[in-house]
């Protein structure tokens, strides 16, 4: 079964075409066939694809929507000089799985997207505003361009956190705001955080049961997860993703009168700081220079540039603190897990994480964790350590693959 994976942004489109089928899901014998981006859709977009064993083709083209976006990757995907592997026509696409943001406390797993499925998430926006109407356009697109006939999945990054339970997801306002507007934590990356817990399985051949595991994806976008018995009972992101850890350009967990305070000082709108808060913090605001952790570790090292020391120490120190809380919250842990492109790539910043961390028996091996880059996996914390420390590079179309051909064999999804 071919699977097109769509992860729709509001001026992109993220895809691949994985080979998966139940028997090659048992086997973890799935095939990605191809991916790409297409980025500035509404203007001149620029166009990355890939295929397997291929050099990428870059090119830009002028596409006013996600309907116009799409036929382009289909003509691509189809045309004599690609020669994907099985796919020659329209016809060779089997179903198409969507990253669908937030799923509310409606959809707790990944569903077959259907007219009550779309109003569902219609009735969502105004909890991801940003998010759940970019995902909408790639339905609308999909069902426009491949009909009726080809399945369509929806599979919710916050689908993962629905085991979370009510004294984790509720916050300390009156609870008459929870009934009535469903204000409450909601935590995001679901399918990243599953997905390292899987890899986590397989590495130890432990059941769901006996995972017990803290799991830190770190990206531009940062979250942490604590996973008891399989499950996530907690995680940093909230009611929007702007609440947890600080991150690329996101502030994290702040005191919220501040908001008030900014908007009396500089005379802002709500809307104005909010900007402040989610484009304008995090790595950024308190570096001055950028959001690139490598950028910052280059001006480390050229320049020992203050600020841009500052801004690592406090990403770091703002997951170590949840480290130790979720080790609170789960009366231990038997791994941490570090993932995402930070999680993946920045050794520095992982031993950093882990520094000062003996009262748990955390040791890091500095050679295992200075070669455990680039999409590297395994164990980097001494033979000695306590608690084992991993870097698991993520795979989140690989889940949404698995999850499409799982809802449309009506498979259990697990």
């Amino acid at each position: 079964m071919n699977i097109l994976v769509l992860n729709c942004g509001s001026s992109s489109l993220k895809f691949q075409i994985i080979e998966t089928d139940l028997e090659l899901i048992e086997k973890g014998a799935d095939r990605e066939l191809c991916r790409g981006l297409i980025e500035r859709i509404g203007s001149e977009a620029l166009i990355t694809f890939k295929v397997e064993g291929k050099s990428p083709f870059k090119s830009t083209a002028p596409l006013r929507d996600h309907k116009v976006a799409l036929h382009y990757i289909i003509k691509w995907l189809t045309s004599d000089e690609t020669s994907i592997p099985g796919i020659k026509s329209l016809e060779d696409i089997h179903a198409i799985g969507h990253r669908t943001v937030h799923g509310g406390e409606r959809f707790k797993k990944s569903v077959r997207i259907d007219n009550d499925v779309i109003t569902g998430m219609e009735d969502n926006i105004e909890l991801a505003p940003l998010h759940n109407p970019a995902n909408l356009k790639g339905i609308y697109a999909a069902r426009e361009v491949f009909g009726p006939s080809v399945p369509q999945v929806g599979i919710f990054d916050t689908s993962f956190h629905s085991t979370m339970p009510e004294e984790a997801y509720l916050y300390g306002i009156p609870y008459q705001y929870y009934r009535r507007y469903k204000i409450r934590k909601y935590g995001f990356h679901g399918t990243s955080h599953r997905y390292i817990a899987y890899r986590y399985r397989l590495l130890t051949g432990k059941s769901r049961e006996e995972t017990n595991i803290i799991t830190l994806h770190l990206g531009n976008g940062a979250s942490a997860c604590a996973i008891k018995h399989g499950k996530s009972i907690d995680t940093t992101m909230g009611f929007t993703p702007l609440e947890g850890l600080m991150m690329g350009t996101r502030c994290g967990d702040i005191d919220p009168t501040i908001i008030d305070f900014l908007m009396h000082k500089e005379g802002a709108s709500v809307e104005e700081v909010f900007n402040i808060l989610n484009k304008r913090s995090g790595i950024l605001g308190i570096s001055g220079l950028t959001n690139d952790m490598r950028d910052l570790e280059v001006e480390i090292m050229e320049h020992k540039d203050r600020r841009a020391q500052l801004a690592i120490d406090m990403f770091c120190y703002k997951i170590k603190k949840y480290i130790g809380s979720y080790m609170a919250a789960m009366n231990g842990a038997d791994a941490i897990c570090f993932s995402a492109g930070i999680g993946e790539n920045a050794p520095e910043v992982r031993e950093k994480c882990c520094a000062d961390l003996e009262f748990f028996g955390i040791k890091i091996d500095k050679k295992l964790n200075d070669k455990m880059i680039r999409g590297k996996e395994g164990i980097i914390s001494t033979a000695d350590s306590k608690i084992p420390v991993y870097v698991i590079p993520t795979n989140e179309e690989l889940v949404l693959a698995r999850d499409t051909c799982r809802v449309v064999l009506n498979a259990p999804v697990v």
